[in-house]
């Protein structure tokens, strides 16, 4: 198994639907004042696409990297996980995956499964609570799709996601809402590669001061969690 765990980094200096029936106990925290400062778990994926297909959905495509920074309240990073994965459907990469993300075939040859990157995410997580935030839905989808797959049973997929573009939204009023513009909305460069999962993860820990905490607690727990608890005696056997 091969992974990347990196050393805590602060920032670099620069200017940093529910359903009705579903009541979140951090909505009641927000809205007596009294939320709690929970750590975050900023996440991003990259995974396989192609550009020479008619239809792909969500359900073809697989995770060829994790970006995982856990930053505080205010966007500093704590710590930082990385790692590719091996897709195992369709091993090979497409140019135009490779030509995207700069990610290339013999990184991922060598790089752990999704169960065992997820082993190495739980381990790296090593109990830590906090709630676990991307930027959209997308990432979320994934690891769903992902799950019903090739399922890991991971410890992280069962804490509480929270969409971060909702709040940011709703916190700055505007529409334009993709990575880049957002950083731009706030006078900021993007810092490193785009669509390299730990970079994109770097970079929306750069938004979350322009976030009103409150409206991030509203937001938590929107999609439900995707996986249960379990014990590592529970996991399936690795391909």
């Amino acid at each position: 198994m091969q992974f990347k765990q990196f050393a805590a980094k602060r920032q670099d200096g620069n200017k940093s639907s529910k359903s009705p029936r579903t009541v979140h106990r951090t909505e009641i925290a927000a809205a007596r004042g009294k939320a709690p400062a929970r750590p975050t778990f900023i996440v991003d994926l990259e995974a396989t696409c192609w550009d020479d297909r008619l239809s792909s959905s969500i359900d073809d495509m697989e995770i060829i990297e994790i970006g995982c920074v856990l930053v505080t309240r205010e966007g500093t990073i704590l710590d930082e996980f990385c790692t590719f994965v091996r897709p195992l459907d369709e091993p090979l990469l497409s140019a135009y995956c490779t030509s995207l993300t700069g990610i290339h075939q013999e990184e991922v040859d060598k790089a752990p499964s999704y169960r065992e990157a997820m082993i190495a995410l739980d381990q790296w997580m090593a109990g830590r609570l906090g709630i676990w935030g991307s930027w959209g839905n997308f990432d979320q989808r994934l690891f769903a799709s992902m799950e019903c797959r090739h399922p890991s049973r991971s410890k992280f997929l069962s804490i509480d996601h929270v969409n971060l573009k909702r709040p940011w939204k709703q916190t700055n009023g505007t529409r334009r809402t993709a990575l880049r513009a957002a950083l731009e909305h706030h006078g900021l460069n993007f810092i490193g590669r785009p669509h390299r999962g730990i970079d994109d993860a770097r970079n929306i820990a750069r938004l979350m001061p322009f976030v009103d905490h409150h409206k991030l607690l509203a937001a938590v727990g929107a999609l439900g969690p995707i996986t249960e608890n379990s014990s590592d005696s529970d996991r399936g056997a690795q391909p």
